[in-house]
């Protein structure tokens, strides 16, 4: 309905559909290879609305947090009020990307897309920079106690684990880094970093 009416169409997507392997930043155009189901039907997501004729961003993203629902942020706010030990994963690089990020970038996506100077396509939307889940934690922890929150857990008290350590339902990408230049470019704006 949305082709035939003339209809835009937003899509968000995410890092899980590349394989996660080496230490290069992904580019929208670089081979895809899901590890999971997951990342998989993201995948065909993404295939099908390219195909359909559709006007369409596809917005690929990852490591999304906010101040609000549950996410990464969230659980480590929880547990280090609780625990003054845990143990995260630290062979996952990627860039936590805040969701008001995305909003934002999503608004000004689409107000030049409107005006015609952003063609369709994939885009990788992310923050700059690259850090681990063990190295976002202990920020958290620091930024936490910074801010005066009581937290029972200090960045030392946070112990960096292997992804083999940390079995999850779905596998995830060693490798989360995404190329933001092509988004940079088409909007004539510079991310902010993920600190």
């Amino acid at each position: 309905h949305a082709r035939e009416h003339g209809i835009p169409l937003v899509h968000y997507s995410t890092d899980y559909v590349y394989a996660g392997t080496g230490v290069e930043a992904w580019h929208e155009n670089g081979t895809t290879g899901p590890l999971s189901h997951y990342g998989a039907t993201k995948l065909q997501g993404d295939e099908a609305i390219q195909r359909s004729g559709v006007k369409h961003l596809i917005l690929r993203t990852s490591w999304v947090y906010s101040a609000r629902g549950k996410n990464f942020l969230d659980t480590m706010l929880r547990l280090g009020r609780e625990r003054d030990r845990l143990a995260v994963v630290e062979d996952q690089i990627g860039a936590p990307t805040p969701a008001r990020l995305i909003a934002t970038v999503t608004l000004l996506a689409l107000r030049e897309w409107q005006r015609g100077t952003m063609e369709d396509g994939v885009y990788h939307l992310v923050a700059r920079g690259e850090t681990s889940w063990h190295e976002f934690a202990c920020e958290i922890f620091r930024l936490a106690r910074e801010a005066g929150e009581p937290m029972a857990i200090t960045p030392d008290g946070v112990a960096p684990i292997p992804t083999r350590d940390y079995p999850t339902p779905a596998t995830r990408p060693l490798n989360s880094r995404l190329a933001v230049d092509k988004l940079e470019t088409a909007l004539g704006i510079t991310l902010p970093d993920w600190q």
